[in-house]
């Protein structure tokens, strides 16, 4: 009996240590392309990109080292500063706009009337646009001669602004397109988060005498608090990064990119345009330390606004 037992324990840990093995296989099949894919196409380039930032390098010849020169040349250029400068703009407003509209647009998303559906489809029109289809429309509605916007703004006798060409708000009406073409994506991560929202809260609130305004602000705004900070962070990652609308809809004349111009414009002009690509992943690796610092600062930040129990 001690050897049929001994046996069964043997087999049983064989059957275990097998179906281990298994699992194992199989979670390798599944995230191995994956993790090849990001290795080949985002870890790669991104460590060959850091090591360029300490050379000289026109795409051709071979590289030299420049040690820190590229870095030192960055923050005494006037334009590299003004991108920074834009950058930051452009994400300190567009972030915030983009995630209080689509928290009130969700909240109306949220309610059960007829045709919702419909409503929630055309507000993610935009999100699967591409954005070069979205700048070349929106480049013609700010067209100052035929537009449609001064158009209007004609008809009732208002001021027909240049948009693109007036340094002063041009930053500000590309911000515009881009909180309309992203909005959409964070309106639907939001109405996930509303409607994760027990009913029961309202319910008591509603007993107690609560009013929507009190419920919006006492329940429901805190209850969605993690859904806010994802939208944030990722938004904030997302528009520092912006190049494809400024790139369709100002172009590359100097005169009117420069009061407006990105770090990642500055990249793509500094590597693509120019043939200085140790400078260009000099721009790259101070716009990755950028975003390592707003993340870590939001990640600490969290803990006093954010709330993760019900």
């Amino acid at each position: 009996m001690a050897n049929v037992a001994t046996e069964h324990r043997t087999s049983t840990r064989h059957t275990k240590k097998k179906k281990l093995h298994d699992h194992r296989l199989w979670a390798v099949l599944f995230v191995g392309p994956v993790f090849l894919g990001l290795f080949t196409f985002y870890m790669m380039p991104a460590l060959a990109s850091f090591g360029l930032a300490f050379t000289f390098w026109d795409g051709l010849t071979d590289p030299s080292f420049a040690g820190l020169d590229n870095i030192i040349a960055l923050f005494n250029s006037d334009i590299f500063m003004r991108s920074l400068v834009n950058t930051i703009i452009f994400t300190g407003v567009a972030v915030p706009v983009t995630v209080t509209l689509a928290t009130m647009i969700a909240v109306l998303l949220n309610q059960r009337i007829k045709g919702m559906i419909i409503y929630r489809t055309l507000y993610f029109l935009p999100v699967v646009t591409m954005p070069v289809a979205v700048g070349m429309v929106w480049l013609w509605l700010y067209n100052t001669e035929f537009g449609l916007i001064n158009y209007v703004l004609g008809i009732i006798g208002l001021p027909e602004p240049e948009w693109l060409f007036n340094p002063n708000i041009a930053l500000l009406s590309v911000i515009a397109v881009y909180v309309w073409m992203t909005v959409g994506n964070s309106v639907i991560l939001i109405l996930a988060g509303l409607q994760g929202v027990s009913t029961t809260y309202y319910e008591a609130s509603k007993i107690d005498g609560a009013s929507k305004m009190n419920q919006f602000f006492k329940i429901t705004l805190p209850l969605i608090t993690p859904t806010l900070f994802f939208v944030t962070v990722t938004s904030m990652i997302t528009s520092l990064q912006v190049f494809d609308l400024i790139f369709v809809m100002i172009g590359d004349t100097p005169a009117i990119v420069n009061p407006i111009r990105t770090i990642v414009y500055g990249v793509y002009e500094s590597g693509f345009m120019l043939s200085q690509m140790g400078y260009a992943s000099a721009q790259a690796f101070i716009l990755f330390l950028m975003i390592l610092l707003f993340t870590i600062i939001q990640f600490w930040g969290q803990k006093k606004w954010v709330h993760y129990d019900a």
